[in-house]
């Protein structure tokens, strides 16, 4: 793995030095725009309307619109500048639980690794953190942008996670069509209840997978191996015009596949049982 950044994280007037890691990757399948008739890929070309020209990248600089059609350029050595010392600083601000963020502040996640001689005081900031149950609210600047952040602990690991500001947040009341003069009825939040304890259980992520991705690459493959494709048309939805009989169906539906799920572990509890008797008699 591949260290993205080298810094360090300021934890009062301690430093510490650190490098920083993506921590996810996107696994969604790349596909390339081909000309139809003869398959060629095609290529994308940056060409300046008023020249009519293609421009190399030396030629490209960065500006800033501030009025249509004018522009303000400002040259890569002032962007970096405009970071000053923190361009590579992680620096904690305070420190909270982590329940207080609502998750659509979170952008993306990293994780972060001690540098040099930074070994002891990141994992005393590791350990201090787990004890406490607490989090960091920090800054830090990536790609010439300055971002709120969090460094958590994850694992073994610290790990930090941008954020967006506040007012990159949209205000819910933008949204049109907002339910108001509504009630709910009693008896349909009485099932709705039902029907999510019904559904509740511990999170483990092994257990999702992407079928939209796999089912792609059978298509792939299968065209690879000159099969011939059958598109299977999608299942109708059940249209259910009544939101009680909806969330009776749902809730019939859910008791079911909990009744199966507990079947399934007696069987494996009785097996395990039968497994463990028969050694016991050898």
């Amino acid at each position: 793995m591949r260290a993205m950044w080298k810094g360090s994280i300021s934890f009062g007037l301690v430093n510490i030095p650190v490098r920083l890691f993506a921590a996810t990757e996107k696994k969604d399948l790349k596909f390339r725009y081909l000309h139809a008739p003869c398959h060629t890929p095609l290529e994308y070309q940056k060409v300046c309307s008023t020249c009519k020209t293609e421009v190399p990248w030396e030629e490209i600089i960065r500006g800033y619109e501030y009025e249509r059609g004018r522009f303000v350029v400002l040259s890569e050595e002032e962007i970096d500048a405009a970071a000053g010392e923190k361009e590579r600083l992680i620096e904690i601000q305070d420190f909270i639980q982590l329940e207080e963020i609502d998750p659509v502040y979170f952008q993306n996640s990293y994780y972060l690794a001690p540098d040099g001689p930074g070994g002891r005081p990141y994992l005393l900031l590791w350990e201090a953190m787990r004890e406490t149950g607490k989090i960091a609210l920090a800054t830090v600047t990536l790609r010439t942008k300055e971002s709120m952040a969090v460094v958590r602990t994850y694992k073994e690991v610290l790990s930090l996670s941008t954020m967006f500001y506040p007012d990159e947040v949209r205000s819910v009341q933008d949204l049109p069509d907002l339910p108001k003069g509504l009630e709910v009825r009693e008896k349909e939040l009485v099932m709705a209840k039902e029907l999510i304890l019904n559904l509740s259980t511990s999170f483990e992520p092994e257990k999702y997978k992407d079928s939209y991705r796999n089912k792609l690459l059978d298509v792939i493959q299968a065209k690879v191996e000159g099969k011939e494709i059958a598109v299977a048309p999608s299942p109708e939805r059940e249209k259910v015009v009544d939101l009680l009989e909806a969330l009776q169906a749902s809730v019939k539906k859910s008791r079911e596949k909990t009744e199966k799920a507990g079947k399934r572990d007696s069987n494996r509890k009785l097996s395990s049982r039968k497994e463990k008797a028969t050694v016991a008699k050898k």
